[in-house]
């Protein structure tokens, strides 16, 4: 429990996705070596120099709404030249309904940003057609995401990644249009008296941070502003996913800013072990000060 918020961690997928040197190109590798006592094996692989990650989706349950923070990859989805998403078959489904999760009782999905591993799960198949996995939900989807990869955006701009931006978005993104269930929000969106959207650009032109304030307890949910905890130590530093370098390594920085002079609990979308973590200034970075643990 946040104050009068229930936080409920449901995994997805979980293990190596790609040389760590790749994820996080601009980390110099004593920073990976100086910490590998506490990095591996939760989030880093030194013999194989892997990066490891979580795929998981947040469930806050507050003033009486179930509210899902990211909805994973999904299964039965084609992403080309994306091997630990393509085709997946899980049991998310049943994870959710095990920690009494329901679809039709989800009130709220929110993505932090359109990417296969925060939208999967917006949808299932039904008779080979792709509709909202939760029919009673209204889906938060950031403006500036929708329009950047929809059908008339540029994307990322990358030519490997085109048609996988293109997929997600026809199979995850479209059926919620068609439903009438997306809702396009810039700038700020408040859900309830306890949870508020904010955009955090850089990672996506329209990637959003999501602000849990409750009692005297605070959180902040990154989404992908935070892809390992290297970049806590390195705010600096961008992953390869990043679009705009320079405001995903601002955004980075004020929201870490705000986290340690305000005391929120920092919940990345990719975090395996504890999942969330309190940070303090260390002069022009930042440092870890404790794990907050979370089954």
């Amino acid at each position: 429990m946040m104050g009068d918020v229930e936080v409920i961690r449901v995994r997805e997928l979980q293990g190596p996705f790609g040389p760590a040197r790749e994820i996080v190109p601009d980390c110099p590798g004593e920073v990976w070596s100086d910490n590998k006592e506490w990095m591996a094996p939760e989030f880093w692989e030194p013999d194989s120099d892997s990066f490891v990650a979580t795929v998981q989706t947040w469930v806050l349950r507050s003033e009486g709404m179930t509210v899902l923070v990211d909805t994973g990859v999904g299964n039965g989805r084609q992403r080309p030249g994306a091997p630990p998403f393509d085709n997946l078959k899980t049991d998310f489904l049943s994870r959710l309904d095990r920690a009494g999760v329901r679809p039709e009782e989800v009130d709220v999905v929110v993505n932090t940003h359109i990417h296969a591993d925060h939208v999967g799960w917006n949808t299932v198949d039904q008779d080979g057609e792709w509709v909202p996995a939760f029919p009673n939900a209204d889906y938060l989807l950031p403006a500036a995401d929708n329009a950047h990869f929809g059908p008339d955006g540029p994307g990322s701009g990358r030519p490997e990644r085109r048609e996988i931006e293109r997929l997600v978005f026809a199979d995850s993104i479209e059926p919620v249009h068609r439903s009438g269930q997306a809702v396009l929000w810039e700038g700020t969106h408040r859900i309830d008296a306890n949870l508020t959207l904010e955009s955090a650009h850089g990672h996506t032109p329209g990637s959003a941070v999501l602000r849990l304030a409750s009692g005297s307890d605070r959180a902040v949910f990154v989404g992908d502003l935070l892809h390992s905890p290297v970049q806590i130590l390195e705010p600096s530093c961008n992953s390869c996913f990043d679009e705009d370098a320079g405001r995903a390594a601002a955004s980075r920085r004020s929201v870490l800013e705000r986290a340690a002079d305000e005391r929120e609990l920092v919940v990345p979308a990719h975090f395996g072990g504890a999942g969330a973590v309190e940070v303090r200034r260390d002069g022009s970075k930042f440092a870890i000060t404790r794990w907050a643990a979370f089954a």
